[in-house]
């Protein structure tokens, strides 16, 4: 366990993810969840938590270990064609990880999510949050949609709004 990331995490405060995505952004980033999902029988997520605290950061529990877990608990697994995509942001770390149900990620693979993950941190780098989070959804509704393109009306089965932790 690293004495650095511990401090970080332990200076980066949870307030910071909401500064960052104030509700104004958080609703544009709903809906380009929601826009996406109109093309794609897919269910799409995004996570921002600002830091680690308590077990899983003195576990050292990385970012992909993090966004497994908020995968598992928010039963992103749980969807009817197994292609629900989690988009998780880990701002202590800098860091953002996309977990994708088996169904998807068969047809994605790592290279084709890590370029995803790539582009949006690049955005994030040059201080564009929200943007980039909006470019990763569409990203990610694009390879939805080329795979599971939406057939009639169809369930959403998980919530669209974005979870600040």
């Amino acid at each position: 366990m690293s004495m650095k990331r511990i401090g970080k995490h332990l200076v980066e405060h949870h307030w910071r993810a909401r500064r960052i995505f104030p509700p104004q952004a958080l609703s544009l980033i709903e809906q380009a969840i929601k826009t996406g999902e109109a093309t794609h029988s897919g269910q799409v997520r995004f996570v921002v938590e600002g830091a680690l605290d308590g077990k899983p950061l003195f576990r050292n529990q990385s970012a992909r270990e993090r966004a497994l877990d908020i995968f598992s608990h928010l039963r992103i697994w749980d969807t009817a064609h197994n292609n629900g995509v989690l988009i998780y942001l880990l701002l202590a770390d800098h860091d953002v990880e996309i977990i994708a149900d088996r169904g998807i990620d068969a047809k994605v693979g790592a290279a084709g999510w890590q370029k995803i993950c790539t582009a949006m941190e690049d955005d994030f780098k040059a201080g564009n949050f929200s943007g980039g989070v909006i470019r990763g959804i569409q990203a990610v509704s694009r390879e939805l949609a080329a795979h599971f393109p939406k057939h009639g009306r169809g369930p959403n089965e998980l919530p669209d709004a974005p979870v600040v932790l």
